[in-house]
């Protein structure tokens, strides 16, 4: 298949399934809220290196987690009673981006997070689409993650963990969250052993496509999470 080129007065993208053997779609466009928006809600999300042109991909496999299924090990779920740390949702998107930014991940040359990219998606945050998860150690911010909240599935970006175990607190909190505002689908986009252990697992693209086009509305409501989710689930 070929990589299309977007064209950037058109935030239309090509059928999902048209990529090629890479996962790659398409290259180029732009990061405004419209398009990312329209990315998510096509079942494609952009991914690129900071000496890269703009490349939205949609890979086969999908990796996903269905809430129901998150793993919670003994260990965790002791953590978690004895509230080892704090949970907050949407109260430092910035910091929570930034620091997915720049933690140190060591099968990684470096961020795929570039500046243009951390400006979109606070932007998109500030509009209500993005949301954070915040893990705080008293007053210090040592975990979390942020992604696109859409057609009741979570679109995962990324996350970061300063303090052992701090993002898995953090993401289990957010999956029983999620579970009660009746959520079906978390996006986790590409496999990784960390994310298979907490219960995600790889479905076809044509799986994960069929999903995004019976749920294809580009609607999302601007709501305070930090005000309708809970933390005292164990």
């Amino acid at each position: 298949m070929p990589i299309f080129q977007l064209e950037d007065n058109n935030n239309q993208f090509p059928p999902a399934r048209m990529t090629d053997d890479s996962g790659i779609l398409a290259v180029g466009g732009d990061l405004t809220p419209g398009r990312i928006i329209e990315a998510y809600a096509s079942g494609v999300f952009p991914w690129f290196n900071p000496e890269d042109p703009l490349l939205w991909w949609s890979p086969d496999p999908r990796c996903v987690l269905y809430p129901d299924n998150i793993k919670v090990s003994k260990s965790m779920r002791q953590l978690l009673r004895r509230k080892t740390y704090t949970v907050t949702f949407d109260q430092a998107f910035e910091d929570v981006i930034t620091s997915c930014q720049e933690i140190f991940r060591p099968d990684q040359g470096g961020t795929w997070i570039t500046d243009e990219m951390k400006a979109a998606y606070v932007h998109l945050h500030k509009i209500g689409f993005m949301h954070s998860v915040e893990v705080w150690d008293e007053d210090e911010l040592i975990g979390g993650l942020y992604g696109g909240a859409m057609n009741k599935c979570f679109y995962g970006e990324s996350m970061f963990s300063k303090k052992s175990n701090a993002s898995k607190f953090g993401f289990i909190t957010l999956c029983k969250n999620l579970i009660e505002q009746g959520y079906e689908l978390i996006d986790c986009q590409m496999h990784t052993d960390h994310l298979e252990s907490l219960g995600a697992e790889e479905i076809p693209r044509d799986a994960f496509l069929l999903y995004v086009e019976r749920n294809q509305q580009r609607e999302f409501k601007k709501v305070d999470w930090n005000s309708i989710f809970r933390t005292d689930f164990y």
